[in-house]
């Protein structure tokens, strides 16, 4: 029963949409490991222990954010069937998962160094943040950006015991990335939002201005992810990561129209995670492959 309810709730956050945030966080420990960061016989456990907390972190956010929403998916005819509405969960699991979860993350950063340690609380109050702020502001999709651009940071912190300005330009690409394709999947909840008071980039702009701001958002990201190849003089393979980024936005742009969103998942799911993969693919083999400054 157990068991169930454990695999309905991973069902429930998405759990295989890990794939999201983790690479671009592995980046940023790589990046971290390349600056001189950490012996290479140490570096192999500091990777493990940043999945194990990365995971353990998005996936509290998200049963925090599904509990939290719970009643308005209810409401939603596109959510209604989620999990908790649907009563195939019950409320009182979820917490427990989401404090179970919330622990291992917590654990996860004492095992890479004091600082994480200490900011843990932070990062947990960081994501947790986000499930609130549709009701108020509609630059929730800005705070859901940070909330997954925190991830290569964080690792970096993870590495090298200490923040560094630089792995900011990181940050800033996965909030704008991350804000822009949210608010690509926030149109099909576009009615919904604007009878319910819901704020959303679309409520207030319309579709087709929220796509266009959308566009700006991953315009954005590629100036942030060129800043930071010159910022850390990385070499032609990471040049390439960002033109194959670049390539895969404009295509996840071709797929919404104002007038068609028949194929907003197909934008939002597979080509995001083909952007967060092709992006640590190159990036990783010019990290490995090149000297610092190739």
């Amino acid at each position: 029963m157990l068991l169930h309810r454990l695999r309905l709730t991973l069902e429930m956050i998405k759990f295989e949409h890990s794939v999201f945030a983790l690479p671009f966080a592995l980046t940023g420990a790589l990046l971290a490991f390349r600056d001189g960061g950490t012996a290479a016989g140490a570096m192999g456990w500091k990777l493990v222990w940043i999945v194990v907390a990365m995971v353990a972190a998005r996936s509290a956010a998200m049963a925090f954010n599904r509990l939290v929403d719970s009643d308005i998916d209810g409401r939603n005819p596109r959510t209604r069937m989620r999990h908790l509405p649907a009563g195939l969960l019950s409320r009182a699991f979820g917490w427990a998962f989401v404090v179970a979860a919330a622990t291992v993350f917590i654990l996860a950063a004492g095992q890479l160094n004091p600082l994480c340690l200490h900011l843990a609380p932070l990062a947990l109050g960081v994501v947790f943040f986000y499930s609130f702020t549709k009701r108020f502001t509609s630059f929730s999709h800005l705070v859901l950006g940070f909330s997954l651009g925190i991830a290569p940071a964080a690792a970096w912190i993870a590495v090298r015991g200490s923040l560094d300005s630089r792995i900011l330009w990181l940050t800033a690409a996965v909030t704008f990335w991350t804000a822009g394709f949210d608010v690509i999947y926030s149109c099909q909840d576009y009615e919904f939002d604007c009878a319910e008071g819901l704020s959303s980039v679309p409520r207030y702009l319309g579709i087709a201005r929220a796509l266009r701001v959308s566009q700006a958002m991953h315009i954005l990201m590629v100036v942030c992810l060129l800043a930071l190849v010159y910022t850390l003089h990385l070499g032609a393979l990471a040049l390439t990561g960002v033109a194959a980024v670049t390539a895969l936005l404009l295509y996840e742009h071709s797929l919404v129209k104002p007038n068609d969103l028949s194929r907003v998942n197909a934008a939002f799911f597979t080509m995001n995670g083909y952007v967060s993969v092709l992006f640590f693919v190159f990036w990783a083999a010019d990290i490995f492959l090149l000297k610092p400054g190739a």
